[in-house]
C-alpha cells in the first residue's frame, strides 16, 4: 500500500494545455476512480503517475518520496491497460512471469508469485494456454495477474473493461472490487462510465477539461454535487435541469419561479455560501425524485415511456420544450402519451447559478 500526492500538476502537449494544476491526495489502501468525459485528461493524469508521460510542472510523490522525474520501473506502480498488452506467443504463466524474470527474481519465487496470483484470479486451469485461446474476461484477468505478481505499491487501471461486453463488464467489476478488498492495495482506476465509478470507488475524482470538478465518496457526489456538471454526470439517468428565476430571498434560501410552468414557484434552501451572479438559475431534480405525493406539481406532455423490466422511465416535456426524465413507479399515474402531472419535493431539488453553474 502507498500514499500518493499530486501537487499543482500541469501537463501540456506543445501549446495545448491538458491538465491545469491538479492537487490530489490518495491515501493508503484507497480505491480512487478518475472519471469524466472523453478528453477531460483522466488517462493523461494516470500516465503521469505511471511515469509514461512527463510532468510539465508541479510534483508527484509516492510515500513522501518525490518521483516526478523517476523512471516508471522505480516508482513501484503497475498498470493494467485497456488493450491487455499480452504477448501472443507466450502462455498465461509466461506472460505473468515475464517482468519478474527480466528483473532476475529467483525462479522459485517467480513460480510462487505466479501461482499465488493465478489462485486469486481463478487462472489455475489456464496457465498453459496462449492469449488467443482466452475470452476477453480471461485476458483481462491475466493482465491484472501480471500486475499482482510485481507486488506494486499502487495499481493503475486505464479503462480496463471498455473492450468487454456488458455482462462481462459487470462480472469483472465485481472481481476487481473483490481484489481490492482482499489485497487492501492502493488502486487508481480510470473510466468514463459513472456506474463503474459509483460501484468501485472509495473516492471519485471527477475531471472536466483538465481540472478537478469535485472529489468525494460516491454517495457525497450524488447527494451533494458542487456544480451542474457533477450533478448531471453522477446518476443514471442524468439529473434534469429546469430554468428558473430568483424572485426573493429568505433567511435560509431563495424563492424561485420556474420558467415554462405557469408561474410555479418554490423555496429552496441555501447549500453553499455563494451569491448568485444574477437572478437566473437552474433547478436540478433527479428522475428518481419525482413522486406522486410531491409538493411542487408540474404540467407536462408525455413523449415516450420506456419499460426496462424492473424500471420504467417517462420522457416528458414542458411547455417551453424542456426535456425531463421521470422514473415511473407502480404508484405513479402517468399515461403513455398526452398531458400529465409530475411532482417533487423542494427538499430533493438542487439550486445552481445559471451563469457559473455553481451550487447555491
Amino acid at each position: 500500500m502507498a500514499h500518493l500526492k499530486l501537487d499543482n500538476v500541469h501537463k501540456s502537449f506543445g501549446d495545448t494545455k491538458v491538465i491545469h494544476g491538479v492537487d490530489l491526495d490518495v491515501e493508503d489502501g484507497e480505491f480512487t476512480v478518475f472519471v469524466g468525459p472523453s478528453g477531460c485528461g483522466k488517462s493523461t493524469l494516470l500516465r503521469m503517475i505511471a511515469g509514461l508521460e512527463a510532468v510539465t510542472s508541479g510534483s508527484l510523490s509516492i510515500d513522501h518520496v518525490d518521483v516526478t522525474n523517476a523512471d516508471p520501473s522505480d516508482r513501484g506502480v503497475a498498470m493494467v491497460f485497456q488493450s491487455y498488452a499480452l504477448y501472443p506467443h507466450m502462455s498465461v504463466y509466461d506472460n505473468m512471469a515475464f517482468a519478474l524474470k527480466m528483473n532476475r527474481i529467483d525462479t522459485a519465487e517467480v513460480d510462487r508469485r505466479v501461482r499465488q496470483a493465478a489462485d486469486i484470479l481463478g487462472l489455475n486451469e489456464l496457465l498453459t494456454r496462449k492469449p488467443k485461446a482466452l475470452s476477453g474476461g480471461q485476458r483481462q484477468r491475466v493482465a491484472i495477474g501480471r500486475s499482482i505478481v510485481r507486488k506494486p505499491k499502487i495499481f493503475l487501471f486505464d479503462e480496463p473493461l471498455s473492450n468487454l461486453d456488458a455482462e462481462l463488464r459487470v462480472q469483472m467489476r465485481l472481481e476487481i472490487a473483490k481484489l481490492h478488498r482482499d489485497l487492501g492495495a492502493t488502486m487508481i482506476y480510470v473510466t468514463h462510465d459513472q456506474v463503474e465509478a459509483m460501484t468501485l470507488a472509495t473516492r471519485i475524482v471527477i475531471l472536466r477539461n483538465g481540472l478537478i470538478a469535485q472529489v468525494g465518496p460516491p454517495k457525497t457526489l450524488y447527494e451533494d454535487p458542487d456544480n451542474m456538471f457533477v450533478g448531471g454526470f453522477i446518476g443514471s439517468p442524468r439529473m434534469n435541469f429546469l430554468r428558473g428565476q430568483i424572485t426573493g430571498e429568505t433567511k435560509t434560501g431563495f424563492k424561485v419561479t420556474l420558467d415554462g410552468f405557469d408561474g410555479t414557484s418554490l423555496t429552496l434552501a441555501r447549500a453553499r455560501d455563494r451569491k448568485p451572479e444574477s437572478e437566473k438559475v437552474m433547478v436540478g431534480v433527479r428522475p428518481e425524485h419525482f413522486l406522486p405525493t410531491g409538493k411542487i406539481k408540474l404540467a407536462v406532455n408525455v413523449d415516450l415511456i420506456e419499460d426496462l423490466g424492473g424500471t420504467s422511465f417517462a420522457y416528458v416535456s414542458a411547455a417551453d420544450g424542456t426535456a425531463i426524465t421521470v422514473e415511473v413507479r407502480d404508484n405513479t399515474n402517468i399515461p403513455s402519451s398526452g398531458e400529465a402531472h409530475i411532482a417533487f419535493e423542494p427538499g430533493n431539488a438542487f439550486l445552481f447559478d445559471r451563469a457559473s453553474e455553481l451550487r447555491l
